[in-house]
């Protein structure tokens, strides 16, 4: 039986009114590949569904991306029946998901739910904002004592976005508790804690998608 792997995507589109955001294209298409690569048969989810908006500045044309891309044409909305059925979650970044994820009901249950089974959850750059809320039954957060990594505070200053973000994602995870681990800014850095997968930045998304394959291979 292959490996079923969930990929949850933002659907939000603006930091202001003149700076556009969305999916980092890289931080899908490579995780997307990788998966694809091993055989594991992959479902593209977004927070509302539909056609899947790509951060500008993350927009590259590479060949060899246009099939993970043509499944953000359209896409089916998250749901609640999402969270049976496979054997990993992946939730890759853009700054859209600083604004849709944290406090997205369906994302929290299903990812809850994922904890709970002690099944594979990656994610990587922003897209631990998927995680900061995530809590257990007991109350407890996801990222509590773990290792974790993600899109660095350091990072989001020098992009000059820090004032413009609903929260620091480091800082969160921190303040959830969180052992926050990072290499140097704009290097490839990912990390791995039992079931949870997380990487620094758009470097990471290779490396990160590796040590998912890692974890459920294990």
């Amino acid at each position: 039986m292959s490996k079923k792997v969930l990929m949850v995507v933002t659907n939000h589109t603006t930091i202001t009114d003149d700076h556009k955001t969305g999916l980092w294209l890289e931080e899908f298409a490579v995780p997307y590949l990788v998966f694809k690569e091993k055989g594991y048969d992959v479902k593209v989810t977004s927070v509302n569904g539909g056609e899947v908006a790509l951060d500008p500045n993350s927009i590259e044309d590479k060949p060899e991306w246009k099939e993970a891309e043509a499944e953000l044409k359209d896409t089916a909305k998250l749901s609640k029946d999402d969270a049976k059925g496979f054997d990993a979650i992946f939730l890759p970044g853009g700054h859209g998901t600083m604004f849709d994820f944290p406090d997205n009901e369906t994302l929290q249950y299903v990812l809850q739910q994922f904890a709970e089974d002690r099944r594979v959850i990656g994610s990587v750059c922003h897209g631990p904002a998927g995680l900061v809320n995530v809590v257990y039954k007991d109350g407890t957060p996801l990222v509590k004592g773990k290792k974790v990594s993600a899109f660095t505070d350091e990072e989001e200053k020098e992009m000059q976005l820090d004032q413009h973000m609903p929260f620091l994602l480091e800082s969160k995870l921190r303040e959830k508790g969180a052992d926050f681990v990072s290499g140097d800014k704009w290097t490839d850095h990912s990390v791995r804690d039992g079931n949870l997968v997380t990487g620094q930045n758009p470097q990471s998304s290779k490396s990160t998608a590796e040590k998912v394959v890692e974890a459920l291979e294990a």
